[in-house]
């Protein structure tokens, strides 16, 4: 499968980096990143019928970096159980407008979805449907337009790190329906097909056999080659 980066995979589990803007889940003919993994199987495996694949996490359309699956049922109950469970450490790398408040922080706000739309918003804490969002955030280097922060989200709320960084004035480069000004990307007709600067940099998980702490790590896509980084380390 030309254009498929596998990260990681054994008999259990598969980690891809998933390039912007394809979706993680799609429903039957519309291109995601599941579509192409069950394809991989199935043709690398020789595999007849219907191919298993366990989807215990997604990212968003917009979003670049690791994706995990599962490739047996054990493996995608025991690895949906520590998502939701937020045993998997999330790291995230993002090009924010502007600057975070200090070098260094824990945020700490409160989101709900907004009905009937695919955006979050900030509300107090004793609004209905409010949700606590934390994350801890470290600045890694200036860049043209903003900084690089590296993200590790506490909790999972909807579009977290994309509000949570909206309502602290710095919004992720690209983001429009967070207000961000400057663009991110290849340029797109179509707002579906925009990117922004947001990666999911690494995932740590416990292997589902053999209980094993593991690592995965995406590298930085093309697309951010422009930011003239001194370092992905």
């Amino acid at each position: 499968m030309a254009g498929l980066h596998i990260l990681f995979e054994d008999n259990h589990c598969l980690a891809v980096a998933k390039p912007a803007p394809l979706l993680t889940q799609a429903p039957p003919g519309v291109p995601s990143l599941e579509a192409l993994v069950r394809v991989y199987l199935k043709e690398r495996y020789h595999k007849p019928g219907n191919v298993y694949l366990g989807v215990p996490h997604r990212l968003d359309r917009p979003v670049t970096g690791v994706v995990l699956f599962a490739k047996s049922s054990k493996a995608a109950r025991r690895l949906s159980e520590q998502f939701q469970e937020h045993a998997v450490a999330k790291r995230y790398w993002a090009v924010l407008e502007g600057s975070p408040e200090t070098n260094e922080g824990v945020w700490e706000d409160w989101t709900r979805k907004v009905k009937d739309e695919p955006r979050a918003e900030g509300v107090k804490p004793d609004d209905a449907g409010a949700q606590r969002a934390i994350l801890s955030y470290r600045v890694l280097q200036p860049c043209p337009g903003g900084h690089v922060v590296e993200m590790t989200p506490q909790t999972g709320r909807m579009h977290q790190i994309r509000i949570q960084a909206a309502l602290h004035g710095c919004p992720v480069c690209g983001d429009e329906v967070y207000g961000a000004r400057l663009p991110f990307g290849p340029p797109a007709e179509s707002p579906r097909d925009r990117v922004i600067a947001l990666h999911a940099r690494a995932l740590t998980f416990e292997h589902p056999i053999r209980y094993e702490p593991l690592t995965v790590e995406a590298p930085l896509p093309d697309m951010w080659a422009d930011l003239r980084l001194v370092s992905e380390d």
